[in-house]
């Protein structure tokens, strides 16, 4: 396990439509009742539902890509720190390593597809012993699909195996803009597949 640094692409800067302004007044709403984690993350999902796949949500430059890796748009950071809204732009065959995340995290599928493997992380027995990774689950996330995580138990990686672009959005209980990525650790352990 490596701490994570900064995650693939720059952030770009944020203009916002008008239906972008309505989600973040849903979440900041969700995130204001001061719930548990992951109440709050799957609460953020229910307000960001009724955004995905609405063509007035990001602009043309929120939707641009990055031939050599998903693209990160910050779409806003909260003034107080309580969460983060970021664009992911996924083309075919982009993907992450195996990470967690300092924060909850609420993924919404905008367009296209995402392919999801999660992990429990084993930790090393005896002496000389390694930690290794075993897969839980493999999710196919479609458009409109949202799901919800919170710490511990948030280690995953995520890619595009579609054969168009992709774009997920995704809410975090942090700011993203001052952290510069939601990575807490990217693993480099034996792992299934």
């Amino acid at each position: 396990m490596t701490p994570a640094s900064t995650a693939p692409g720059a952030f770009t800067a944020a203009r916002t439509t008008e239906r972008l302004d309505a989600l973040i007044a849903d979440v900041r709403e969700a995130v204001g009742r001061g719930l548990p984690p992951d109440l709050t993350a799957y609460l953020v999902g229910e307000r960001l539902a009724p955004h995905l796949g609405a063509a007035d949500l990001l602009t043309a430059e929120q939707r641009e890509s990055d031939p050599a890796r998903y693209r990160q748009h910050l779409l806003h950071a909260e003034h107080d720190g309580s969460f983060s809204v970021v664009a992911l732009v996924w083309l075919p065959g982009q993907g992450t390593s195996v990470h967690d995340h300092v924060s909850w995290c609420t993924t919404g599928i905008h367009e296209g597809q995402e392919r999801e493997r999660r992990y429990r992380l084993v930790p090393a027995t005896g002496q000389g012993g390694t930690a290794r990774l075993v897969a839980t689950a493999d999710v196919v996330n479609a458009q409109g699909e949202f799901c919800g995580f919170a710490p511990p138990g948030d280690i995953h990686r995520v890619w595009n195996a579609g054969p168009s672009a992709a774009i997920s959005l995704h809410v975090y209980g942090a700011d993203i803009s001052r952290l510069g990525s939601s990575v807490r650790r990217v693993y480099d352990l034996p792992a299934d597949r």
